[in-house]
C-alpha cells in the first residue's frame, strides 16, 4: 500500500489544525502561569481525561502490545500490569483527589503541602522529585523522537523525497529528520497555547484514533469471519487464563514465537504475574509519578473532578486501543506470510503495527491511522514538554531565580524553556542509538527507587522529608547496580529486593531526624483527609476541630480497587471477544462489567466529595 492524496491530506489537515489551535489559544495561555501549565484549573474532567487517554495511547506502546497480543494472545492483557496500568483505578478511587486536594502546581510544589518549607531534607526532598522528573522527561522526549521517525520512515521511505531536499542526510539519520519535522509542529502548538491547546489538540487526537481503531477492527473482523477463513493460533491462544506455566506452543506454525518467549522470561507465567501484581499495588498506592498524567489531575477544577478524570480514562482507552491492537492481530495472523518481519537476529514482531497497517489498510483510512498515531506522538511529547517546564518553571525558576517574576516574565520563561526542552531532547535522540542501554538504565532506576519513599509519605505521619531523600536515593543508587549483579535476571525479579533496600532508607532516614512539624502535619491531614497510620495527628487536629470527620473509607476503596480492576480487565477484553467473535465469554463479560458498574455507582460515584 502505498500513501495516495487523500491520506497525505488527511495528515496536513491535521498538522495544520494543530498550528492554527496553538495560535488561537495563545491569548487564553498568557493570563497567568496556572492558566499556562495547568489551563486555568477551568477545563472539564472529561476533556481532561481525554486528554489523559491521548497521551498514554503512544506508538512505542501500542507497538509493543500488538507484538504481546499476536505473541501471547489473550494472556497478553495481563502483561501491562508492569507498569501497571491498573494504577488508574487505584487514583480513579481515592488518589486523584488526594493529589488535587493540595492545590499545588507539580510533584514537587505538592511535598510543601506534606513536609513544610523548612526542616531537615526539606530541600534535597525538593531537589530529588525535580531531577527524577526532568530526567525521566528528557529520556521520554529523547526516544518518542526517535521512535517516531522510526515509524515514519516506514511510510515515507527516503528516496522519494531526498531529491526535493536542498542538503544530504545519511541514512542512520532519516529518522531523526522525520522526527525534527513533526516535533517542530508539537513544539509550536504545545509552547504557545500551554495546557489549553495540549487538551484541545488531544481530544482531536482522540476523535481521529477512535474512528481509525474502529475501522481497522471491521476491517479484521470481515476478513476473519469470510467463508474458510481461520486462525492458525496454538490452543489456549484464545484463553486469558493461565496455570503455573503459559502453555503456549508456536513450535508447530511460528518457531520463532517461542523465541521471543523465552527471551522474554514470561514462561513461568504464574509466578510472573504474581510479582507483577506485588509490585503493581505497592507502584499504585504510591500514586502517580510527576508527569503529564499527575499535571492533568492537578488541572481539574475539584477534587471530585479529579477522580471523575481517572475513571474515564479507563473507560475511553482501553476498548478503543484494543480494538487496534486486536484488529491488527488478527490481519498478521491471516496474512503472516506477507509480512516482512524478518531481520539479521530473528523475526521482529514489534514491526507487525506498521507493516499490517501498510499492507492491509484501504486508502483514507491509512490516512486517518498515520494521522491518529502521528497524534499520539505529538499528544505524548506537549504533555510531557508541559510537565518539564512546569518544574523547570515553578520549581527552579520561581523558587531560585526570580520568585517576584511578573506574569509576562513566567510566560517569556517557560516559552524558552520550552524550546532549550525541544532541543535537549532532540540532541539525546541523537545519541539514542548509542546511549540506548544508558537511558533505559537511567529511567529503569529512577522508577525503581521511586515507589516506596512516595508510598510512604500518604500513609504515615512519621515519615519526614530526610526519609523521601534517602527513600528515593537508596533505591535510585540500588536500580542502577542491580544490572551488572543480576545479568540474566528479569529485572522484575529483582524489584522486591529494590524495594527492601528503598524501604530501608526511608525509615533509617525518617528516625535519624526529628519529625516534620506539627502544624505541617495537621494542615496535610486536614486538608488531603488521608487514611493509613495517622492516629497521633488525627487526636490533635480533633482536639482543635471536634466537628472534623476523619476518612475512615479504607476498607470501602480497597473494596471499589478490587471491582475497578476487574471492570478494566473486562474493558480490555472486550473487543478481543468482539473481533475474534467469542460468543459466550463476550456475554459473560458485558454481565460482569454491568454488575460493576451498578455496584460502584452506589459505592464510589454517589459518594464522591471534595
Amino acid at each position: 500500500m502505498k500513501l495516495t492524496i487523500l491520506d497525505v491530506s488527511i495528515v496536513i489537515l491535521y498538522l495544520a489544525t494543530m498550528v492554527v489551535i496553538g495560535w488561537l489559544l495563545r491569548k487564553r495561555a498568557r493570563k497567568n502561569k496556572e492558566s499556562y501549565l495547568l489551563g486555568g484549573k477551568v477545563l472539564p474532567w472529561y476533556m481532561l481525561g481525554l486528554s489523559d487517554a491521548s497521551d498514554m495511547f503512544d506508538i512505542s506502546g501500542t507497538m509493543w502490545m500488538v507484538a504481546l497480543c499476536f505473541v501471547y494472545g489473550m494472556k497478553s492483557i495481563w502483561i501491562p500490569w508492569l507498569w501497571p496500568v491498573f494504577n488508574q483505578v487505584f487514583m480513579m478511587m481515592f488518589i486523584s483527589k488526594w493529589v488535587r486536594r493540595s492545590n499545588a502546581s507539580t510533584g514537587a510544589e505538592w511535598l510543601v503541602t506534606r513536609f513544610g518549607t523548612s526542616g531537615k531534607g526539606v530541600k534535597s526532598s525538593h531537589n530529588v522529585v525535580v531531577a527524577f522528573a526532568l530526567l525521566s522527561c528528557f529520556g521520554f522526549l529523547a526516544y518518542g523522537f526517535v521512535g517516531l521517525g522510526k515509524f515514519i520512515e516506514i511510510f515515507v521511505p527516503w528516496h522519494l523525497i531526498s531529491a526535493y531536499v536542498p542538503f544530504k542526510v545519511a541514512p542512520a539519520y532519516v529518522p531523526h529528520l522525520y522526527g525534527i519535522v513533526f516535533t517542530l509542529f508539537a513544539m509550536f502548538y504545545s509552547i504557545l497555547g500551554g495546557m489549553h491547546s495540549i487538551v484541545l489538540g488531544d481530544v482531536i487526537k482522540y476523535v481521529i484514533m477512535t474512528i481509525a481503531c474502529i475501522s481497522i477492527a471491521v476491517i479484521a473482523m470481515l476478513r476473519l469471519h469470510a467463508p474458510g477463513t481461520q486462525l492458525a493460533v496454538p490452543a489456549n491462544w484464545t484463553n486469558p487464563f493461565f496455570n503455573w506455566q503459559l502453555n503456549l506452543d508456536w513450535s508447530k506454525l511460528i518457531p520463532d514465537a517461542n523465541k521471543k518467549i523465552a527471551e522474554d522470561g514470561f514462561g513461568l507465567f504464574g509466578f510472573f504475574f504474581m510479582m507483577m501484581l506485588f509490585k503493581g499495588i505497592f507502584a499504585s498506592l504510591a500514586g502517580p509519578a510527576p508527569n503529564y498524567d499527575m499535571q492533568k489531575v492537578l488541572s481539574t477544577r475539584s477534587p471530585k473532578d479529579a477522580s471523575k478524570m481517572s475513571g474515564f480514562v479507563s473507560i475511553i482507552l482501553l476498548p478503543v486501543r484494543y480494538s487496534m491492537i486486536i484488529g491488527l492481530t488478527v490481519l498478521a495472523l491471516l496474512y503472516y506470510n506477507q509480512l516482512d518481519l524478518r531481520t539479521a537476529s530473528g523475526t521482529d514482531f514489534e514491526r507487525i503495527l506498521p507493516a499490517a497497517i501498510n499492507d492491509f489498510l484501504p486508502a483514507g483510512i491509512l490516512g486517518l491511522v498515520l494521522t491518529g498515531l502521528l497524534g499520539a506522538f505529538m499528544g505524548t511529547f506537549s504533555g510531557t514538554l508541559n510537565a518539564a517546564q512546569a518544574y523547570i518553571v515553578n520549581d527552579i525558576y520561581l523558587k531560585y531565580v526570580d520568585p517576584q517574576a511578573s506574569t509576562k516574565k513566567i510566560i517569556r520563561a517557560n516559552y524558552l524553556v520550552g524550546i532549550v526542552v525541544v532541543a535537549i531532547g532532540v540532541t539525546l535522540g541523537f545519541f539514542a542509538r548509542d546511549v540506548n542501554s544508558v537511558l533505559q538504565w537511567i529511567v529503569s532506576a529512577l522508577y525503581g527507587g521511586y515507589i516506596a519513599a512516595n508510598m510512604l509519605k500518604w500513609y504515615w505521619w512519621r515519615f519526614n522529608a530526610s526519609g523521601f531523600f534517602w527513600g528515593m536515593a537508596s533505591g535510585i543508587i540500588a536500580a542502577l547496580v542491580f544490572p551488572a549483579i543480576f545479568k540474566n535476571t528479569l529485572s522484575l525479579y529483582s524489584w522486591p529486593l529494590l524495594f527492601l533496600i528503598s524501604l530501608a532508607g526511608c525509615f533509617i532516614g525518617t528516625w535519624l531526624t526529628p519529625p516534620t512539624e506539627e502544624t505541617v502535619l495537621k494542615q496535610f491531614y486536614k486538608t488531603v483527609r488521608p487514611w493509613g497510620f495517622w492516629k497521633p495527628i488525627q487526636v490533635k487536629v480533633m482536639q482543635d476541630d471536634p466537628a472534623f470527620v476523619p476518612n475512615k473509607r479504607f476498607k470501602q476503596d480497597m473494596f471499589n480497587v478490587v471491582l475497578g480492576i476487574i471492570g478494566q480487565c473486562c474493558l480490555t477484553i472486550l473487543p478481543m471477544y468482539v473481533v475474534l467473535w467469542l460468543k459466550a465469554p463476550l456475554l459473560i463479560t458485558v454481565a460482569i462489567l454491568a454488575v460493576i458498574v451498578m455496584v460502584l455507582k452506589r459505592t464510589w460515584w454517589d459518594k464522591l466529595e471534595n
